[in-house]
């Protein structure tokens, strides 16, 4: 389970984030991880699409993830939420001690989030690709009630410790997957084995598959529109 940070660690444990909102006196927040070589400006225009206007304001929270050495990419050093040490999808692809780490740099943003006055029932973790693994690590695990989880094109890590590590406030809480069926980076099948394994331990999960590759389309944004609509609805 994630430990929940005191002020003084989460302060020494924040990364540097792009900051937008749909208006004054934000009520709710979505904390968006993007993708391995990426950073947090990746998914800045997506606050455009989306129409949240029947919705109390909303503040986006798109971090940059650390510079670290990539080995399947020849340690070549870019924004990574992980190391990944293998370039097949077996256990143990993903680094235990980068995937801890960068967890417990997010849960540094929700304390932010709760220091500001959003409490952690109005906040989403949202990811793409390393950042969905990450919002699905670190939600399942967090202390207290999320509003939900968004977790695109992507996969569960660290299978094997979930069932001793999930913490009981998130066992119902709403969790959005999706997946290209083309995606030549992380294989679609692979993505919704983890829904399965999900669904089969009781989590509420939504999975979507979509005509595209390694990348959010249309139609999946009009998806996660409805669904971000109706749990901050609840929540906010």
């Amino acid at each position: 389970m994630n430990a929940k940070p005191t002020p003084s660690t989460a302060d020494a444990l924040l990364l540097p984030a792009v900051e937008c909102r749909t208006g004054d006196s934000p009520q709710c927040a979505i904390i968006w991880l993007h993708g391995l070589g990426a950073d947090g400006h990746d998914f800045e225009p997506i606050v455009d699409e989306f129409d949240f206007d029947q919705l109390p304001a909303i503040r986006f929270v798109f971090p940059h993830a650390p510079m670290r050495a990539v080995t399947i990419n020849g340690g070549y050093v870019m924004r990574a939420w992980y190391d990944i040490v293998s370039p097949d999808f077996a256990p143990g692809r993903e680094e235990a001690e980068g995937v801890r780490q960068s967890a417990e740099q997010i849960e540094a943003l929700i304390a932010r989030e709760n220091a500001r006055g959003i409490p952690d029932g109005r906040i989403v973790l949202a990811g793409f690709s390393q950042g969905g693994v990450i919002a699905l690590h670190t939600g399942l695990r967090h202390p207290q009630r999320l509003a939900g989880v968004l977790a695109l094109s992507c996969y569960l890590p660290l299978v094997d410790t979930l069932p001793a590590e999930a913490h009981p406030a998130n066992r119902d809480v709403p969790i959005f997957m999706a997946h290209g069926r083309n995606d030549p980076v992380i294989p679609y099948d692979f993505g919704k084995r983890s829904a399965k394994l999900l669904k089969v331990q009781g989590y509420a999960l939504q999975w979507h598959g979509y005509a595209a590759e390694h990348t959010v389309c249309m139609e999946e944004l009009r998806d996660i529109e409805g669904w971000l609509q109706q749990i901050l609805a609840a929540a906010c």
